[in-house]
């Protein structure tokens, strides 16, 4: 822990670090969604059962 006193730029250079981080995930989270949605052409459980069905062997 420093002695010296935070100076304001650093708060508000963390505060855009901040923002920025969270604008990324935003935007991991909806480009991973629509690559779940596109691969799965939307049926969830389909797929779910063509995966056991492979693994099956059947």
């Amino acid at each position: 822990m420093s002695i010296a006193k935070q100076h304001e730029l650093h708060k508000r250079r963390f505060g855009r670090n901040v923002g920025l981080g969270l604008v990324l995930a935003a935007f991991i989270v909806i480009v991973f969604g629509m690559t779940v949605v596109k691969v799965t052409n939307g049926n969830f459980s389909a797929a779910l059962q063509g995966n056991a069905q492979v693994q099956n062997g059947n």
